[in-house]
């Protein structure tokens, strides 16, 4: 169980973890606390879960991704959205196309080689910003996943 008292919250966790106490603003409490009863789970773990679900897993993510998605979590919603909805140029599109059809009829030079892991490493570097605007947006609005694609 937790003590609780005007918008103040000490999380216990069972698995090996750190103890802190937060404060909180009553309406965050007020929220966290319904979550809880619609959930029928303590507050502490909806809490602690809803922490885990916003700040990235940074397994298997790139060194110099790891900053620009956890910085994402403080970004306003137009700017995520604006991270959502941006595409590669239609160039770009079209030559990563076009390299990987090439690269299924023949060996591909030194310097197609190049452009296509550059284009293939862009477009898994936004594909990465974009799943992630869309949890974070998910969870601001409360809304389902893709509900506004």
């Amino acid at each position: 169980m937790m003590p609780m008292s005007s918008g103040v919250i000490t999380l216990y966790v069972e698995r090996p973890m750190t103890t802190i106490t937060l404060t909180l603003p009553e309406q965050t409490m007020e929220q966290a606390q319904q979550a809880a009863a619609a959930l029928q789970r303590p507050v502490e773990e909806v809490l602690s879960d809803l922490l885990a679900s916003v700040l990235p897993t940074m397994q298997d993510v790139p060194d110099d991704m790891q900053a620009a998605l956890v910085r994402m979590t403080w970004l306003e919603s137009q700017e995520l959205w604006r991270i959502a909805r941006e595409q590669m140029s239609a160039a770009s599109q079209e030559q990563l196309q076009q390299l990987t059809h090439l690269q299924g009829q023949r060996p591909l030079t030194l310097d197609e080689q190049a452009q296509l892991d550059a284009l293939r490493q862009d477009y898994g570097r936004r594909t990465l910003l974009k799943a992630r605007a869309y949890v974070l947006l998910s969870l601001r609005g409360g809304e389902p996943l893709l509900s506004r694609v």
